[in-house]
């Protein structure tokens, strides 16, 4: 209706409603392997610095898709998963790519020694993953502003801090 073309000018781009879910997906997919290419690719960190950089500009391009589009980002946390089954797995899919994505962002890190070399690389980008969509969720249901704001921060702090090389902090853990 806001497009000002009837339902049968709509579907001849589109099969069906399943057609029109999927497109809405992949745009939203789109989006994001975007935001991640580029200046902003897993290999462009070289130094601790460039890799603080590159989560900075991260952070920032992933805020502006989802608040230019959180329509999109609730059909894809919310609602595709209980049409069936197969788009669950499209769903869940695209979280593991997600993770596999960070697993090469810290693999980089690592193999340029800014990263902790006993990180747990799998395991830890899907935390990450993880914390990222629960910030997204808090955000598509209206979450408090400046509470989002710091949760950018925390989630920069706890992979700038947490798992930056520090061999001091690796010596004292593994002590215990």
């Amino acid at each position: 209706k806001r497009l000002g073309i009837g339902h049968g000018t709509f579907y001849r781009y589109f099969e069906n409603k399943r057609d029109i879910l999927e497109h809405v997906i992949d745009s939203v997919c789109d989006k994001i392997r975007l935001a991640m290419a580029e200046a902003n690719a897993p290999t462009a960190s070289r130094t601790l610095e460039d890799y603080e950089a590159q989560l900075a500009r991260l952070g920032v391009s992933l805020s502006k898709i989802l608040h230019e589009t959180p329509g999109l980002f609730r059909i894809l946390l919310l609602e595709a998963t209980s049409i069936d089954p197969e788009m669950t797995r499209r769903i869940t899919d695209f979280f593991d790519w997600c993770a596999r994505q960070v697993d090469a962002y810290f693999e980089n890190g690592m193999r340029q020694g800014f990263l902790r070399s006993d990180l747990d690389r799998q395991a830890t980008a899907h935390v990450l993953v993880g914390m990222i969509f629960s910030t997204i969720l808090m955000t598509i249901n209206g979450g408090n502003p400046e509470l989002l704001k710091r949760m950018n921060s925390a989630v920069r702090r706890m992979l700038l801090d947490g798992i930056a090389s520090r061999p001091d902090f690796q010596n004292r853990f593994e002590s215990q």
